[in-house]
């Protein structure tokens, strides 16, 4: 499978100038050829094909004086550019279409220097490599000083340079892994995801929510309150902007560092995972968006499935219509209504519940049931190891 390391560029003044025209050109290329196909497509003409696209806006282009500075840039840069632009196109069309099952995508949207994150690409053909001193070598731009955290396991087949809205600059080295499956383990694990705690696990441990976003809140206020003062484009803007986006950069990586160990430690301990799929865009519209937000639960699930595949897991997901917080962990009945208030409940068979918990172990339960299941008898998580065994004998299973 294939895999991202991230690194931290620490480019020179010079080397930032060419990264900045390197960014710059990708981003026209880029322009040139939406700009290219959406006028073919206001006249009536046909689509215009990949190759004959990368021909008429750099080929051609580089021989125009309007564009002749394209050349000062590796000509892959310029080709990935395009790539990521036929990319989009494809997801659009598949998308409208129907074949792409996932969210609808927007036809591309034209790239802007004022956008939050610039990012060039360089794949093999454009020679790039590591010095034998640890530097990335970039072609036209030189060597750039990086700050390693650990070593690549192979190869990288490419590598992208990013500039973030804090003006920060990495490199994004795609790397080819072998899977490493970890030992296997007894425990499985439910995982209900929350705002009050960020994720309660079957086992009854509950991990609280660190709210990064809401403990910068205050500092945040304070730097964008400094930004509205500032005439907006001078130098003074330009400085509180950043300082701004910096705050923010922080939250962020905070929260991935979080989301990291925690997953880690949950795929390392636990054979099998089962969350609940939930609808983190309708939840993002609601008075709860910042909550939710500052939450990620997407990519914490995303880091879960990645891992727990790298290292021989089980990750499954369970439907997020299940009636895991309504429904008791003991007897299996479900109640009329419970409201987001209600924290705790008794069931009529006598059962006494932590809303949180009890929702994990229906998730756990829901996750076995639909891996041991056969025959339509119900698993669970009260359901001892015996009658656990004999669903799990019906299909096989060990």
């Amino acid at each position: 499978m294939q895999l991202r390391y991230n690194f931290r560029l620490y480019p020179t003044p010079g080397q930032r100038a060419a990264l900045a025209r390197a960014f710059g050109c990708s981003r026209v290329v880029f322009n040139d050829g939406l700009r290219a196909r959406q006028d073919a497509r206001e006249h009536g003409l046909p689509y215009i094909s990949d190759g004959e696209l990368s021909t008429r806006v750099i080929t051609e282009a580089k021989k125009t004086p309007e564009r002749s500075w394209l050349g000062e840039v590796s000509a892959v840069v310029l080709q990935q550019a395009l790539a990521d632009l036929n990319a989009a196109y494809r997801n659009f069309f598949a998308s409208i279409t129907g074949k792409r099952k996932w969210a609808k995508v927007a036809p591309p949207r034209f790239r802007s220097k004022k956008d939050n994150r610039q990012a060039i690409r360089f794949t093999k053909n454009a020679r790039f490599s590591i010095t034998a001193a640890g530097r990335l070598r970039l072609p036209k731009i030189g060597d750039v000083p990086v700050r390693w955290s650990r070593t690549l396991p192979a190869e990288p087949s490419s590598v992208t340079v990013i500039k973030d809205a804090a003006g920060r600059y990495f490199a994004s080295f795609v790397v080819e892994v072998a899977e490493r499956p970890l030992t296997p383990v007894e425990p499985e694990t439910g995982i209900d995801l929350g705002l009050t705690a960020f994720a309660v696990l079957s086992n009854g441990r509950k991990i609280d929510a660190p709210r990064f976003l809401r403990r910068a809140e205050k500092k945040l206020t304070h730097l964008q309150r400094a930004l509205s003062r500032k005439a907006k484009g001078s130098n003074n803007w330009a400085k509180a902007r950043q300082k701004v986006a910096r705050r923010h950069a922080k939250v962020a990586d905070a929260r991935r560092e979080f989301h990291h160990q925690l997953s880690t430690r949950i795929v390392r301990d636990n054979q099998a995972i089962y969350v609940e799929d939930l609808a983190v865009k309708g939840l993002a519209r609601t008075r709860l968006s910042k909550s939710v937000h500052d939450a990620g639960w997407s990519s914490f699930v995303d880091m879960l499935e990645y891992k727990a595949r790298l290292h021989g897991r089980a990750l499954h997901r369970i439907d997020r219509w299940f009636p895991s917080s309504k429904q008791c962990s003991e007897c299996g009945a479900v109640a009329e209504s419970m409201p987001l208030n209600v924290r705790s409940w008794q069931c009529p068979c006598g059962a006494a519940h932590d809303r949180d918990v009890n929702a994990a172990k229906n998730i756990l339960a829901a996750g076995r049931a639909e891996r041991l299941n056969a025959c339509g008898a119900q698993v669970r998580p009260g359901a001892g190891l015996a009658q656990r065994e004999e669903a799990g004998s019906l299909r096989g299973v060990a």
